[in-house]
This record gives C-alpha cells, sequence and structure tokens, in this order.
C-alpha cells in the first residue's frame, strides 16, 4: 500500500457512499441463477469495484459503511439479510472477509497505473482469497466441519467469482476512461489507461 500523501476531499466521501449504496443495491437483487451452476450473488461484486475503483482506504470505507448498515439491523444482505447476527452465522467470515477483500483488491489496482492486469489481478486476489480466507474457517467452525469439507463445498461457487471478476475489471477499466472523476484525485493523477493487454 502507497505511502504517497492520499488527502480525503467532499468528492472523495460521495464516492465511498456511491459504492456503499451500489453494494447494498446489489444485495436487493438476490441470487442470480446459473444453469447448470450454483447461483450467483452479486454483492461481491460490488466489494470487489469498491476496491479496483476507489483504491484500499475509500474502498474499504465503503464496505465498512454497510457492514455498519448491516449490524444496526437494515436488509442490506442478498435476500433481506441483515442484523448483528449476520456477523455470527456460517456466512459471517465472508462479510469480515469483504472488507480485507475491498482493501486487497484496491492496493494491487492501485499499485501503480491503471491497467487491465492490475486491476484484473486485484479483483481477483481480493474478491475471492483475501474473502474466502476469512469466510471458510468461520462457515467450518460454524457447520462444525472439517475445513477441507467447507472448501470443497465453495468450490461451485468459483465460476461465478470468476465471471465477477471480469465483469469488475471491464466496468473499472471503461469508468476510468468515460467518467475519469469517479476515481480518486490520486488515481488520476496517475498516466492515462493503457489500452487493453498494456502494462
Amino acid at each position: 500500500m502507497s505511502t504517497t500523501k492520499d488527502p480525503w476531499v467532499a468528492r472523495d466521501l460521495a464516492r465511498v457512499a456511491v459504492f456503499a449504496a451500489l453494494i447494498a443495491a446489489l444485495g436487493l437483487m438476490g441470487p442470480i441463477p446459473v444453469p447448470g451452476l450454483v447461483p450467483i450473488t452479486a454483492q461481491t461484486l460490488g466489494v470487489m469495484l469498491a476496491g479496483t475503483v476507489l483504491g484500499w482506504k475509500r474502498g474499504a470505507a465503503a464496505v465498512g459503511i454497510v457492514l455498519i448498515l448491516v449490524a444496526i439491523g437494515l436488509p442490506v444482505l442478498a435476500g433481506g439479510g441483515g442484523g448483528f447476527g449476520s456477523f455470527f452465522g456460517a456466512t459471517g467470515g465472508y462479510l469480515i472477509g469483504w472488507l480485507f477483500g475491498a482493501a486487497v483488491a484496491g492496493a494491487i489496482a492501485h499499485s501503480g497505473p491503471l491497467s487491465w492486469w492490475r486491476v484484473g489481478l486485484g479483483a481477483l486476489i481480493g474478491g475471492i482469497p483475501a474473502i474466502y480466507a476469512f469466510g471458510l474457517p468461520v462457515q467450518s467452525l460454524v457447520a462444525g466441519q472439517p475445513l477441507g469439507v467447507s472448501a470443497l463445498q465453495s468450490v461451485v461457487f468459483l465460476p461465478g467469482d470468476a465471471v465477477k471478476v471480469v465483469v469488475a475489471t471491464f466496468l473499472t477499466i471503461v469508468l476510468a476512461r468515460a467518467y475519469p472523476p469517479a476515481l480518486p484525485a490520486t488515481v488520476r493523477a496517475k498516466r492515462s489507461v493503457p489500452a487493453p493487454g498494456a502494462a
């Protein structure tokens, strides 16, 4: 994570609020059925985007707001879930993982000038292993089963996660080109987004 001075301005607070609202709104969609696969929930896409668009600090802040809303009981999780008890259920670890996932995605995506490979790598690492690292142990503990069993059960979600990585990468790069003010000034200060396939 960069040690470069990174002051927040009013627009940054607005960006954080917008992405917190986006993550919450994606929860309202409910699971998306995929023929032959486990249904995909869209909220982790919002977590990936928060990191890849806003960077690690602002992305984590956006997720933090969502977690606060969950804790106070607002139904902002997929399927209308919410409440402090959500953090103690089988999916509680994944919620905490969102916070770290957004931070990891942002740290990697913004480690240099925005590029397809940096954003894709950030979305991949932050959106899958960073979240599962917190989610699987809690799932295993709550379910009373070995960690390996929980990991095997989660394999069916990986195709959906891969789709979200691709979508997050595409949307981040398109947004950076079409509407640069959506990104923090520290990112816009770097050189332009390169063409697809370039470093």
